[in-house]
């Protein structure tokens, strides 16, 4: 079998949970090996994410490794036998695979929640306020690398513009919608921008005022997606070499106990959507 040159998040999210199944289990590799009748090498591959693995062999594991929660097992055999080549393969190996991966996550998702506190959520983002964002990456980039991230994060909004949109929820701090990115005009937009899409019935912005005592909890960006199951929530980190997907249980647990933090601590839609109008009245 010819072995994956780079894996997808999602494929290495499958063979990570395998592992841990495995793991919890107490069995070693040869023991995964000897049901299924292959080497140990081959087990390696499935759990790196390097070969896939068949519903038949998936449900064997699961049930030697006395996993008795079907939904997690069907999630599981839906991640490895789904073949959708989703639109972000036409930008492999265009753009870093971090992009690729994002992307790929959204599309999957049940839901999607970001808290943002420097700049407006990429799911959000109009096409001039992109642009000048990724205009002020250090080293510059070229023009048409530039061209390529705007028109891939545009294209990210599928996901709550489609028809069958998925719920989204997005936490803002005051201080990325009055931070002028791209200048006066720019930023206007933008703001009537999200007065626009947060009509929309699934889709919800907060703000967090400056006025707030006592907020510390989060200062970085956070994006928490939804998996069908919660076992198979993912959180990404933006940090100094690139994006974190985070996906243990226990770390899960303490991003979803800050996410709901940010939400208590933000204004309630209504208001929100008052002080975006009169931020954007000021420009």
């Amino acid at each position: 079998m010819v072995l994956r040159r780079e894996p997808t998040a999602r494929q290495l999210r499958l063979a990570a949970e395998l592992r841990r199944l495995r793991d919890a289990a107490g069995l070693a590799a040869r023991d995964a090996a000897a049901l299924l009748g292959v080497s140990h090498v081959q087990i390696s591959h499935i759990e790196s994410g390097l070969t896939g693995v068949s519903e038949q062999r998936l449900r064997r594991l699961a049930a030697h490794y006395s996993c008795t929660d079907e939904k997690f097992i069907d999630a599981l055999v839906t991640m490895a036998t789904d073949r959708t080549r989703g639109w972000w393969e036409e930008y492999r190996e265009h753009l870093p695979t971090a992009f690729l991966n994002l992307s790929e996550l959204e599309w999957h998702a049940t839901y999607r929640g970001d808290a943002d506190f420097l700049h407006v959520p990429g799911l959000l983002q109009t096409e001039a306020y992109a642009r000048a964002l990724f205009s002020c990456r250090v080293p510059e980039l070229p023009k048409d690398d530039l061209e390529l991230r705007v028109r891939h994060r545009l294209q990210r909004r599928v996901v709550i513009e489609s028809p069958q949109p998925i719920p989204y929820d997005a936490v803002v701090h005051e201080a990325a919608l009055r931070i002028r990115v791209g200048g006066r005009a720019i930023s206007k937009e933008q703001l009537t921008h999200i007065l626009d899409v947060s009509e929309a019935d699934h889709i919800t912005v907060r703000v967090i005022p400056f006025d707030l005592d006592e907020f510390a909890d989060v200062t970085a960006a956070m994006v928490y997606a939804g998996g069908t199951v919660p076992r198979l929530d993912t959180v990404v980190r933006d940090g100094p070499h690139g994006s974190l997907f985070i996906e243990s249980e226990a770390q899960l647990a303490v991003y979803r106990t800050l996410f709901r933090r940010v939400e208590e601590a933000s204004l309630d839609p209504e208001r929100s959507r008052d002080l975006i109008y009169r931020l954007a009245k000021e420009l």
